[in-house]
């Protein structure tokens, strides 16, 4: 597409996600994500941490958190609502941080970099969200599975 042309055809969707579709929304409180939330890149923006539940596993479905603001008192803790689908990994102070069935992601306060991210990817097929992050700091992020 040329330099200042706007596209005003059809959108397309591909497994359920729909490209370029995808906005930033703030969180600062407490949130459940919905099937209208995919594609979306969430800036945790809260002093005090609080807990992100992912939807129920949909094919195409993907979100990306990011750290926004320095928070010191509680960590952001992104939840399967499924529980243990949680599968993939995490690079945090240059080290990899398996997740092998784990329920969340924590983005650890007082540890955290603004700038932190980690994407989920629903795989519907093999009944798991996908993690692929980056924590700058040691401890930065955790993966745990606390049931």
């Amino acid at each position: 597409m040329a330099t200042g042309t706007h596209f005003t055809g059809p959108i397309y969707s591909v497994n359920g996600f729909n490209p370029g579709t995808g906005s930033t929304e703030a969180i600062t409180a407490t949130k459940t994500l919905v099937a209208e939330d995919n594609g979306k890149t969430f800036i945790l923006s809260a002093a005090a941490g609080v807990t992100v539940t992912l939807p129920a596993l949909t094919a195409g479905m993907q979100f990306k958190f990011v750290v926004g603001l320095a928070f010191a008192t509680t960590n952001w803790v992104i939840d399967s609502a499924e529980g243990d689908n949680i599968n993939g990994f995490i690079i945090v102070d240059d080290a990899a941080i398996v997740a092998s069935g784990e329920d969340q992601i924590n983005f650890v306060a007082s540890a955290e970099t603004i700038g932190d991210y980690c994407t989920l990817i629903a795989d519907t097929t093999n009944s798991q969200w996908i993690v692929h992050g980056h924590g700058e700091a040691t401890g930065a992020m955790t993966v745990t599975d606390p049931s």
